[in-house]
Parts: structure tokens; C-alpha cells; sequence
């Protein structure tokens, strides 16, 4: 190896020999679990290596042990576009759904023999590795499934990962997708070692896995245990392997992490007792799953079945029904959202319950309670609904105490004072003062504004606004765009950077789409969906300001009290103030000619109906329910009407189920649901 400043061939062969050492010992200890030294040792090689690098930085390799770790913290995330879809799973929870699954991928393959591999899906983070030439040229989070962000910084911090693969004949460029975690045990040492220094703990482990790869320092992101398991191949240039399993069999040997508790190949009338198993063996695994993943192992014929507008064909997720506990109910608070709605949640009596410690669960409104026939002082059995959100499931009756007490809704806003008025016919109770009057419609119609799907300001949460409104730098959104980095400096755990890039972000956001700035405004009803057909349908905000009842009634989606609700936002002199002060802020929009915005959706299998989701979802996202039902056609309302095809009912659902039940409109629960779902799209 050449030198420039006269090195020996010793300095570089010892520099060479360590290297390849420690890459060695790193691999037996993280990714094989077999550690072939002691610490001491591993240790002395590392020093060693530093302080020859620090002699020699000429002949310090840019993958080389000592260099994971980077010294800069990064202004902010890339944008990386994902050349083959990172796609999500369909969902089954039974026998019988994986069976219905089996059976219509046979269908498709003409009844060819199929093989199927099966894993455990693993509760964490999907990441993608790009190799080119052996080397880690970067890694993305799976964001949308098209684009993700670049957290190549980060992920070369974990010891598990590879920066130069093992062994030969890799292709010149591939991509290798798992799921960064955090094991049980190392979770619990490092909460047990914050807790004594005084840092903060972390929540869970895949909120902690999760935040650690959104640090912009990714030497915050070095002191986490993060580890991982990669479960499949994205895309390569020159290697074609016939089967998933020939995947997973030729990983190892390049160095790169796979689960040994991954199965295949295997027959389908196997997989059922594979995935009993494991959930026999979950609690034992040393890390956190929420189900099984089985998969066609035969990549032919997982290019045959293709894929839909979310996910493949080839693939289903098995998810374990959610763990349930009880515990006490100590009382209940109500919060205002930015609609003026006023929500009771549950104070629990903390218990941990799907791998976090629970205190409060959302009881959605009184019509909830009354149905629970809930009480303070009460036994309830919670569960966290999708292993995510804490769901009060039923009171123990024979627990009751003689002293419990019954819920009332307060007559005043505990935010703002005013009074608390309930309309016939609907389920929720809702502050009567208007947004800008009410410190708690403030902050959560500001946290919409600012939120992914409408201007998607980056850095701009919950604490900070509170911050903002706290410290009297904005009353309204239109606000946001006059903030200065000064001012914003001076407030509490900020700083000149933090406050550059929050302005920079906010000077980003000023260009949006339509549809997001519809939604952003925060109007009763006006979901995603329902915004992007009020867009297409007007094509400007003009138009959409203008329109009378009966032209809002004339987009598909929109029903009679949807439309009376945009028209009672448009008509409010502070919303039109608002719309004029985004103007004036230099927030701009492209808008189009409606007639040009046909969508070409009557080849659609629920092309013309027009479903309604309430309650609580807990097999999907409610944004995902949406995006599915769009891609099949469907315009999704968020009020029932005479116009209504069809009603999805999760638990909690209010007076939409029973407008629906008194109008005879078909109801459907979520089972149901994501069986007819998974019919349609395999049409």
C-alpha cells in the first residue's frame, strides 16, 4: 500500500491484520452470538488500530472499525427514492383467513406446487441496505414505501451491520431489507443504566429503536443497543437466486444478519403449526414480534402473483391476537382536540401490557362509556389495540366496588371554560367557543397544520408549538411562516441551529398541494381522502370557498353535513382571515382545471360506492383502510348519508353506527372487512 508519507510495509500490515481481526471478532459476537475473546482483549486490538490510524491517517480505510461512529451531527434527512417498493403485508389472524390466502394463491398459480418459508415479524423498524462493490453505501428507513429517508449515518453504528461483506461472489450492487431492534435484555441494561445517570429511559423497544434512527447525531445513536435481523432481498444487480430460502441460506455467508428461527421450505398445510409454535416460544425469544410472516419461497412464483397498489401477493403477516390485562380505573379526564371535541380518557392504574407500561386509554366519547357501563373505582381489562393503541375492552363486573362512581361530562371546556354542548344525534360533546379562543383547539389545530399529511413541518411537534403559543410568537399557522431564528433561539432547549432549521423547514413548507392544504385547515369531517375530491373536484380554493351546498353535495363524498360544515368554515370571518394571512405569509398552491381531473376509477371494483369508517381499526391504520379502499374505487365519506354504501363499525364506534343501523345501511365489523378487502384486491 502505497504512502505519501513514508509509513513502512509494518505499520500497514499490522494495520491491515487488525482490521481484519476486529471485523471478525465483531462479526462472531453480533452476528453469530458466539464471541471468540474476551472484552479486555477486543478492547486492546480496538486501541491498538486507533492509535495506528491516528499515526498513519493515510492508511485508515473508510469502512475500518474505528470510523462508524460520524463526528458531525447532519442538518436534517435525505430523501431516497426507494427503485423497488418496500410494500406492507396483508394481515390475516386465524386459520381460516391463512387458508382463504393459500387457496386464491394456488388459484393464481394454476394449482403449481407451492412451498412456503415462514419467520417471526419482528416489532421494530424496516430498513434498506445498499451494498455496492461489498461495501455499505447506504441505508434508508422504509417511509411511505416509496420514499424513505437516508439514515446511512446512523445504521453504521450498529455493530450487526456490516460495512464490508464476508466471503465472495456478491453482486456488484444490491439491497438487502430487514428490521432494526432492540433485544429485550439490552433494552432493560441500558433503562437500568439511564436510570442511574439520571438520562432519560426509553419507552419501549421499538420506540426506542425507532427514535435512535431519527437522531440527527448518530453518536446519540452509537450508545443504543441496536441490533437487527435482514429477511429479504430488494433488488440485485446480477445475482438471481430461485428461491427466498436460497436468500436467507446465502446471507449469513456474506456476513449479514438473518433470524435462525426462520423455517423454509415447508408445505402449506405446515405453516399453521410453525406459527403456534412460535407463539408458544414468543415470550422466550428475547426480543419483541407481533406475529408471523409466511411467504411464498419460490421468487418465480412470487414475480407470477405481483403485487398490489400496498402489498405483495406472495406474502401474508399472521398477527397474534393482543395481549390483555386488567387493572384499576382511577379515574377518567376529559381533553379538547382541534374540532372542539371533548374526549374522555381513562386514568389507569399503570400495567404493562403489550411490552409498555400503560396509564391512559382513549374511551372515544360518552356514548363509549355508557356502553361499558364504566365506573370509577372499576376492574377493566385494557389491551393495546393492534399492539399500539390501549383500548378499555370490558369492565369485571364481579370486581365492581360499592364506592365506584359514575362518569359525568363536564359542563365547561377544562381548557377554555366554555360551555360544553352536546348535538342530538351525535356522539361527542364539543366545546362551543370557536378554535382561536381556546388554548387546547389552539395547539392541537397547530399540531394538525404542522402534521405529515398536511404541510409536514419537520422538527415542529407538540412541545415545541406549546412553546411557541406559550411564549405569544403565534396565534394562528399563518403565524408559523413570520417566525424569525432569534426569537424562536431564546425558548427553552433550542439554540441558534435547532431554530435555523426550524425557520429553513417552515420556508420549505410554504409551497403545498391542494388536497394538504384542505386538509391542514382542519375543517369538521375533512379527512385526506375527503380533501383530495374536494381538490379534484373544484381545482382551487376560490371555487371550493365559493361553492353552495348543493355544488358541495355534487363531490361524490361529501354528504349534508359535511357540506354544511365547509360551508359554516368559509363563512367564518377569522377562517377567511386565516386563508388571506397564509397568502400574504407567501404560502402558495398549484391549482388545476377540475374538468381535466378525471381519475379514471369505473374499471374499479368498488368504483361508485362510497364507504364510511368509524370506530377503532385494529388489524390497519385508519389511513391505510382509506388508501385501500381508494385504490379499489371506493371515495370514503366521514359522515353516513343516504348516499352511504357501506359502514365499517370498529369498537367504539358512535352515532355513525347507529345513523347507519336506523337508515338501514349495510354494517360491516373489521374481520369482515379485511376479508373483503383481501377478496377485492385479489381480483
Amino acid at each position: 500500500m502505497a504512502s505519501g508519507s513514508g509509513a513502512s510495509a509494518k505499520p500497514a500490515e499490522r494495520l491491515a491484520a487488525l482490521t481484519a481481526r476486529l471485523r471478525d471478532l465483531a462479526h462472531r459476537y453480533y452476528v453469530l452470538d458466539d464471541p471468540a475473546v474476551s472484552d479486555a482483549e477486543y478492547d486492546a486490538c480496538y486501541a491498538e488500530l486507533e492509535a495506528l490510524e491516528a499515526q498513519y491517517p493515510e492508511l485508515a480505510a473508510a469502512d475500518s472499525p474505528t470510523r462508524r461512529v460520524g463526528g458531525t451531527p447532519l442538518d436534517g434527512f435525505v430523501s431516497v427514492q426507494h427503485p423497488v417498493p418496500m410494500l406492507s403485508l396483508d394481515k390475516s389472524t386465524d386459520a381460516a383467513e391463512l387458508d382463504a390466502w393459500m387457496r386464491r394463491t394456488a388459484e393464481r398459480l394454476d394449482g403449481a406446487n407451492i412451498r412456503y418459508t415462514c419467520e417471526p415479524k419482528i416489532d421494530g423498524v424496516a430498513v434498506a441496505l445498499l451494498y455496492e462493490d461489498g461495501r455499505l453505501v447506504r441505508a434508508a428507513t422504509r417511509g411511505d414505501g416509496q420514499t424513505g429517508e437516508d439514515i446511512t449515518a446512523n445504521v453504521r453504528t450498529i455493530q450487526a451491520v456490516p460495512l464490508t461483506l464476508r466471503g465472495s461472489g456478491w453482486p456488484a450492487r444490491f439491497e438487502a431489507r430487514g428490521e432494526v431492534y432492540m433485544s429485550r435484555a439490552a433494552f432493560d441494561a441500558y433503562n437500568d443504566a439511564a436510570l442511574a445517570d439520571g438520562r432519560q429511559s426509553l419507552v419501549n423497544p421499538r420506540n426506542g429503536a425507532a427514535g435512535s434512527l431519527r437522531q440527527l447525531d448518530s453518536r446519540v445513536t452509537a450508545q443504543r443497543p441496536l441490533t437487527l435481523f435482514l429477511y429479504s432481498l430488494g433488488w440485485a444487480d446480477g445475482w438471481t437466486p430461485n428461491t427466498h430460502s436460497e436468500v436467507m441460506a446465502q446471507f449469513p455467508e456474506w456476513g449479514l444478519r438473518t433470524n435462525p428461527d426462520f423455517s423454509g421450505p415447508i408445505d402449506g398445510a405446515d405453516c399453521m403449526a410453525w406459527i403456534e409454535g412460535l407463539a408458544a416460544r414468543r415470550r422466550s425469544l428475547g426480543y419483541d414480534i407481533d406475529g408471523a410472516v409466511v411467504k411464498v419461497d419460490s421468487l418465480l412464483q412470487q414475480q407470477a402473483l405481483g403485487v398490489l397498489s400496498r402489498s405483495p401477493r406472495w406474502a401474508l403477516a399472521f398477527k397474534y391476537p393482543a395481549e390483555e390485562v386488567s387493572t384499576r380505573l382511577e379515574g377518567v379526564d376529559f381533553q379538547v382536540g382541534r374540532t372542539g371535541a371533548v374526549t374522555p380518557v381513562a386514568r389507569l392504574e399503570p400495567v404493562f401490557v403489550g411490552g409498555v407500561t400503560v396509564s391512559n386509554a382513549t374511551l372515544h366519547n360518552m356514548d363509549e362509556v355508557a356502553r361499558l357501563d364504566l365506573r370509577i373505582g372499576d376492574r377493566v381489562r385494557i389491551r393495546r389495540a393492534g399492539d399500539v393503541i390501549p383500548q378499555v375492552v370490558a369492565v369485571v363486573e364481579a370486581d365492581r366496588p360499592k364506592r365506584a362512581r359514575r362518569i359525568k361530562l363536564p359542563d365547561r371546556c377544562p381548557s377554555c371554560g366554555s360551555p360544553v354542548v352536546r348535538i342530538e344525534g351525535e356522539a361527542v360533546a364539543r366545546c362551543s367557543s370557536a378554535a382561536h379562543e381556546c388554548p387546547a383547539q389552539q395547539l392541537e389545530s397547530l399540531k394538525h397544520f404542522a402534521s405529515r399529511l398536511a404541510f409536514d413541518i419537520d422538527g415542529l411537534g407538540e412541545k415545541l408549538i406549546q412553546q411557541l403559543l406559550d411564549a405569544k410568537l403565534v396565534s394562528s399557522a399563518a403565524d408559523l411562516f413570520a417566525l424569525a431564528t432569534d426569537p424562536v433561539a431564546e425558548l427553552p432547549r433550542m439554540g441558534a441551529k435547532s431554530a435555523a432549521n426550524l425557520v429553513a423547514a417552515l420556508d420549505r413548507a410554504r409551497a403545498v398541494t391542494l388536497p394538504r392544504l384542505i386538509y391542514a385547515l382542519g375543517i369538521r369531517e375533512v379527512g385526506e381522502a375527503t380533501a383530495r375530491s374536494l381538490a379534484q373536484h373544484f381545482g382551487s380554493l376560490d371555487a371550493l370557498a365559493a361553492a353552495d351546498l348543493e355544488a358541495l353535495e355534487g363531490v361524490d363524498d361529501v354528504g349534508p353535513i359535511v357540506a354544511r360544515h365547509l360551508r359554516a368554515y368559509f363563512d367564518a370571518p377569522a377562517n377567511r382571515a386565516l386563508i388571506q394571512a397564509l397568502r400574504d405569509a407567501g404560502v402558495h398552491w398549484a391549482e388545476s382545471d377540475p374538468a381535466a381531473a378525471g381519475v379514471g376509477t369505473e374499471a374499479l371494483p368498488l368504483a361508485g360506492q362510497t364507504w364510511v369508517l368509524t370506530g377503532t381499526l385494529e388489524a390497519m391504520p385508519r389511513n391505510e383502510a382509506k388508501a385501500r379502499l381508494l385504490a379499489l374505487g371506493a371515495k370514503v365519506a366521514g359522515s353516513v348519508s343516504a348516499k352511504t354504501t357501506q359502514v365499517v363499525a370498529g369498537p367504539g364506534a358512535g352515532s355513525k353506527l347507529a345513523k347507519a343501523e336506523a337508515a338501514g345501511v349495510p354494517v360491516m365489523d373489521e374481520a369482515a372487512f379485511v376479508e373483503a378487502l383481501t377478496g377485492l384486491e385479489g381480483g
